[in-house]
Order: C-alpha cells, then structure tokens, then sequence
C-alpha cells in the first residue's frame, strides 16, 4: 500500500468518525491528528492527509452541493457515510487539489469505497465522480495535473541517437 493510499484510508476513517458522531467541523482536523499519532506515527504523507481533510473542511459546503448536484436522487444524508465522506474526498481532489491528476483522485475513491463500504459503493463513487469529470471537461476546466508530461530534453536527445 502506498503512503498516499494509506493517508487517504486514514482521512477516510477520521471523516467517518467525524461524520458518525455529527461533530463540528473543526473536530475533524483533531481526530485526523490522533488516528496518524496512534496508526501512522512514522508516515512521511502525514501532511497530506491533514492537508486533505483541512481542505474538504474548508470546502465541504461546496463539496456537499455538488454531490446534491451530480447524484440528485440521493441527498446527502441518505448516502451512506462511507461513500459520502468518499465522494467528499474525490470531488475535493477533482476540483480543488490541482497536484492530485483527476484519474488519480477518482481511482482512489472508488478504490476507498470498495474497501470500506457496501457491494454498490465503487459503483456509486464511480457514477458521481464520473459526472462531475465529465462536467468539468464539459466546462473547459482542466487541471496542470491531468496534461501529459513532456519528455525531458536528456530524453529527446537519446530517442534522437537510435
């Protein structure tokens, strides 16, 4: 398991903890802290998964509305809290992580979902932030994460010898 993978299962499960208890939002950046003390005191992403659930705090408003926006059958409070708080953290990465590629971020939470939620939660991520890609390409938004990268002119110069 990478170090990012297992800074975001612990964000996942410190937003699940944060959201079961319905506590306010700054007790979410408190409960991340404990659980990296207690489970990963030596993990080198340890900022990462503060930065990541301090950022879906700071714009869970706008996170919340878009899951309301791109899964309109299902309000926020009949998802399930695994997937809501998955959904939380891949539109977080979608829209306002811009280091984070956007397949990346959509791979993940599926992948978070499936490991922790029900048979339907991959499915279900996958849907909601499949739409909300699909409408940010719609919109011409688009991330310096997402372009292809170029080849290095080291690269070049050797592709150019053979």
């Amino acid at each position: 398991m990478s170090n990012r993978h297992l800074a975001r299962s612990l964000a996942l499960q410190s937003l699940y903890e944060w959201d079961f208890h319905s506590q306010e939002q700054d007790q979410a950046q408190s409960i991340i802290e404990r659980n990296l003390k207690e489970f990963a005191p030596d993990m080198d992403e340890r900022p990462f998964a503060l930065n990541l659930v301090k950022g879906i705090m700071d714009h869970k408003d706008d996170i919340d509305a878009a899951i309301g926006k791109f899964a309109p059958d299902w309000p926020i409070e009949r998802i399930t809290t695994v997937d809501r708080n998955a959904l939380r953290m891949g539109i977080y990465e979608l829209i306002y992580d811009q280091e984070i590629p956007s397949k990346v971020a959509i791979n993940e939470a599926i992948e978070l979902a499936k490991t922790f939620g029900g048979e339907s939660s991959g499915k279900f991520v996958n849907g909601v932030l499949g739409a909300v890609y699909r409408d940010q390409m719609a919109n011409g938004v688009s991330k310096n994460a997402d372009k292809p990268k170029e080849k290095s002119d080291e690269t070049n110069q050797t592709n150019k010898k053979e």
